[in-house]
C-alpha cells in the first residue's frame, strides 16, 4: 500500500526534513493494515524497521506485566515505536483496524544523515533543481553501498570527482585495469561484454546506479565496457579514496560502560539527535547539539582537543558527527548501540540492585 508523502509531514523527526527527502522516503515506506487483536510485533523480535502507527491503537505489553497505549491521534502518535532491538514489548491491536508503516531503520538514518549534512555551505554535490539528487537517495539505498557505515556519508561526498561525459563516451573498457569507482548522477549508459566472441549490451545504467566496484574490490581487470548513450555527469572515487570510503570511519566505538567511564573523567557526552528528541528522552548530562549543528555549535560546548563521547538512536548519525568532529580536531569516541544501548546498562544495573 502506498504511503501519502502528507502522513510523513506529521512524523517526528521526518516533519524537519526537506519535502524532497520525505517524497523519496514515502516511495521506500511501506503500510500494512492489522486488525483487532493482531500482533505488529513480539517481545524479543529482530527487525530491521522503524515503525510508526499512522491509524488506530496499540497496547504495548511488556514482559514485566506493564502496559503502554500508543494511539495514532495521540500526540504522542507522531512519533515511532520504540526502536530497540530486540524488540521489548509486544504491540498488539485493540482498535478495529491498526495502519502501520514501516521504513528501513538504517536508510532512514542514512537520509537524515545526508538531508542534515547537505545543508552545510561547505557541501558542494546538491542538486537545486527538480530531480537534482535522485541519484542520492538511490545511491544510498544501492548494494554497492548497503554496508556503507553512515559515518562516512560525508567522506564519500567530500571526496567525489564530478567529470562530464559526453553521448557514446567510452568510460571504461574490458580488460583495462581498474581506476575509478562511478556512480551516474545524469545521463544513460549501457554495459556490454564478449560473449561467444562478439559485444552484447548485458545491462544499462541511469541516475543512482553504480559500475567499476567489481574490479576494484577483485583486483582483477574490467569486466565489462560502460559507454554513454545520453552525455551527463558521473561522481568518481578514486581507488585510494573508494577503499577510505569502505573502510570504518577512522573512530572509537566505546561500549555504555566505558563512555560512562570517560564521562566520569571529564569527557563531555554530546547528543547529536534533533532536540525534540533530546527532549523525550536523553541520558543524564548529555549537551544537546544537532548532527547538522555540530560545525557551527560545538565551538559554544568544548575547545578543539577536547574529549567527546557522542550519541544518538542507534549509533548511526553518532558515527556521522564523530567523523566531524575528528576533522574539527576533538578527540572523539561514539557510543556502540546508541541510546537504547545505555538505557539497558542502566536498566541492568537496576535490577541487579533490587
Amino acid at each position: 500500500m502506498p504511503v501519502p508523502v502528507t502522513e510523513l509531514a506529521r512524523l517526528f523527526p521526518l516533519d524537519a526534513l526537506r519535502q524532497e527527502t520525505r517524497d523519496h522516503l514515502a516511495r521506500e515506506a511501506v503500510v500494512t493494515e492489522y486488525q483487532r487483536h493482531e500482533n505488529v510485533f513480539e517481545a524479543g523480535d529482530l527487525d530491521e524497521d522503524t515503525i510508526y502507527l499512522l491509524d488506530g491503537e496499540l497496547r504495548c505489553d511488556y514482559p514485566d506485566g506493564r502496559s503502554v497505549a500508543h494511539i495514532a491521534s495521540a500526540p504522542h502518535g507522531r512519533y515511532s515505536l520504540n526502536d530497540a532491538v530486540p524488540r521489548r514489548f509486544t504491540a498488539k491491536v485493540v482498535s478495529s483496524r491498526a495502519k502501520v508503516m514501516r521504513v528501513d531503520r538504517r536508510f532512514l538514518e542514512k537520509v537524515i544523515t545526508w538531508d542534515q549534512l547537505s545543508r552545510s555551505d561547505t557541501y558542494r554535490h546538491f542538486g537545486s533543481g527538480a530531480g537534482g539528487n535522485d541519484w542520492v537517495f538511490r545511491l544510498l539505498r544501492s548494494q554497492a553501498f548497503a554496508r556503507l557505515p553512515t559515518g562516512n556519508i560525508e567522506k564519500m561526498f567530500q571526496l567525489f570527482e564530478p567529470v562530464t561525459v559526453k553521448p557514446s563516451e567510452v568510460v571504461m573498457r574490458e580488460g583495462d585495469p581498474a581506476d575509478y569507482f562511478y556512480v551516474v548522477r545524469s545521463g544513460t549508459a549501457s554495459v556490454s561484454k564478449y560473449l561467444d566472441g562478439a559485444p552484447q549490451v548485458v545491462a544499462y545504467l541511469r541516475e543512482g546506479d553504480t559500475f567499476g566496484e567489481d574490479a576494484l574490490l577483485s583486483n582483477l581487470p574490467r569486466n565489462a565496457t560502460v559507454r554513454m548513450m545520453q552525455g551527463g555527469q558521473l561522481m568518481r572515487l578514486s581507488r585510494e579514496a573508494f577503499e577510505a570510503v569502505l573502510k570504518p570511519p577512522m573512530l572509537s566505538w566505546v561500549l555504555p560502560a566505558d563512555a560512562a567511564r570517560q564521562v566520569q573523567a571529564g569527557a563531555i557526552l554530546v547528543d547529536v539527535r534533533m532536540p525534540e528528541e533530546h527532549e523525550q528522552r536523553a541520558i543524564d548530562g548529555s549537551v544537546n547539539i544537532p548532527l547538522y549543528r555540530l560545525r557551527e555549535d560545538i565551538g559554544n560546548v568544548a575547545a578543539p582537543g577536547a574529549k567527546l563521547v557522542v550519541y544518538c538512536n542507534t549509533g548511526e548519525r553518532s558515527a556521522a558527527a564523530a567523523f566531524v568532529l575528528k576533522r574539527l580536531g576533538y578527540e572523539v569516541s561514539a557510543l556502540h548501540g546508541g541510546l537504547g544501548a545505555m538505557l539497558r546498562m542502566m536498566a541492568g544495573r537496576s535490577t541487579t540492585a533490587a
